[in-house]
């Protein structure tokens, strides 16, 4: 039985929305599934995906938070 941890920063795509939607988690649980499918020939009935939404501040990349890390790195590619 596969298990898939997906983790995001808690953000939206669209105006308004700070979080990713109910349809796109959706999206993101057959698609992961399928990949297995396709790969490994693992069942979509036996393949758990696990969406885990974590708070900006709480990640980091680069040695610094996400949001300053993609200041700085918007700002290298003016």
């Amino acid at each position: 039985m596969p298990i898939v941890t997906v983790q995001l920063t808690r953000e939206g795509t669209e105006p308004g929305v700070d979080h990713v939607t109910a349809e796109q988690k959706a999206a993101i649980y057959q698609g992961m599934s399928q990949v297995l499918l396709d790969v490994l020939d693992k069942p979509v009935d036996w393949t758990w995906v696990i969406f885990e939404e974590v708070e900006m501040e709480n990640w980091g990349w680069g040695g610094l938070p996400v949001a300053e890390y993609r200041k700085q790195l918007a700002a290298k590619s003016r």
